[in-house]
C-alpha cells in the first residue's frame, strides 16, 4: 500500500506544509537527505496544543501534539519530494518536549510521532530518535519535531519556498 493510501486509511488529510515563522527554511535537501526544521503542532493557522507537559498538558495530550507535529513533518517531506513514496527511509526524529519540572514521559510523548511514521511508512518508517525535555519552547508549543529522511535516487530535486 502506498504512503498516501496509508494516510487515507488512518483518516489523515495532509495540510499544506507550514511556512517558516522566522528566518529559516522549512526543509532543506542535501544529496539524498531531506531534513525538516522543527515542526510544531500546527492545526491550520493555530497551534493545536500549547503548554508544558506535566503541568498544563498530560502525556496523552503530548502524544497527540507529537502526532500533529509528525503530520506537519510529513507535509514538509511531501513538499520536498513531491510523492511520499519517494521516501526510502525515515532516518531520524529529533524531538523536544516542553516539560514542567519532574516530567519524565518524553519517550511516551514522542511515540505519537514515531507510531505515526511507522504506521504510515511501514518498515521505511523505523528510525533513530532523540527525546529531550526543555524548559521553554517557541510559541509555548508542547512539542517540536525535526525529521531526517532518505530520498530515493533520482527523486525530484526541489527547493524550499
Amino acid at each position: 500500500m502506498s504512503v498516501e493510501n496509508n494516510l487515507k486509511a488512518l483518516g489523515i488529510t495532509l495540510p499544506a506544509a507550514p511556512a517558516a515563522v522566522a528566518a529559516y527554511a522549512p526543509w532543506i535537501r542535501v544529496g539524498n537527505l531531506v531534513i525538516t526544521s522543527g515542526q510544531l503542532p500546527w492545526d491550520g493557522d493555530t497551534l493545536g496544543f500549547t503548554g508544558k507537559l506535566g503541568d498544563e498538558l498530560n502525556e496523552e495530550q503530548g502524544y497527540q501534539a507529537a502526532r500533529l507535529c509528525a503530520i506537519n513533518a510529513i507535509a514538509q517531506l511531501k513538499a520536498a519530494v513531491g510523492k511520499l513514496d519517494l521516501i526510502r527511509q525515515i532516518v531520524r526524529l529529533e524531538g523536544n518536549v516542553h516539560s514542567a519540572p519532574g516530567f519524565r514521559g518524553h519517550p511516551q510523548v514522542l511515540n505519537g510521532a514515531s507510531d505515526l511514521f511507522n504506521q504510515t511508512f511501514g518498515d521505511r518508517g523505523r528510525h533513530t530518535r532523540t527525546a529531550l525535555g526543555i524548559n521553554e519552547m517557541p510559541l509555548d508549543a508542547p512539542v517540536q519535531l525535526s525529521v531526517w529522511a532518505e530520498v530515493l535516487t533520482g527523486a525530484e530535486d526541489t527547493q524550499p519556498p
